[in-house]
């Protein structure tokens, strides 16, 4: 394991795993971006008027550890009740569950202040 491993807080329990810096800038972007989304989805429509279906955040890593981070912004109220499926693989282990996003965008902040 890397000498500054991501680790991800879960419901029950945390994981930690070989993560490049520059993977967790791209994941941090796209989190951003889905971020965005949930905010569309979560502004009130004007009467009448459709609200446009946001597209989901598919993240995909593979290095040390296969990682997939999949959240469909359409079904969340709001971005703070939104919550990802998580998973995390590789030869010998396979860990899928449920994260909340907010928690998520902590753990990526902490590792990319730490690893400059």
């Amino acid at each position: 394991m890397s000498s500054n491993p991501l680790t991800l807080n879960l419901g029950d329990g945390s994981i930690s795993f070989s993560f490049s810096p520059a993977a967790a800038r791209e994941l941090k972007a796209a989190i951003d971006q889905l971020m965005l989304s949930l905010k569309a989805v979560a502004a009130k429509p004007t009467p009448g008027s459709k609200v446009t279906p946001q597209p989901p955040l598919e993240y995909r890593y593979t290095g040390e550890v296969f990682l997939e981070v999949f959240c469909n912004p359409n079904i969340w109220p709001t971005p703070f009740a939104a919550k990802v499926l998580l998973t995390v693989r590789n030869v010998g282990i396979r860990l899928t569950t449920e994260a909340e996003l907010t928690r998520m965008i902590e753990d990526i902040n902490q590792y990319l202040e730490q690893v400059g």
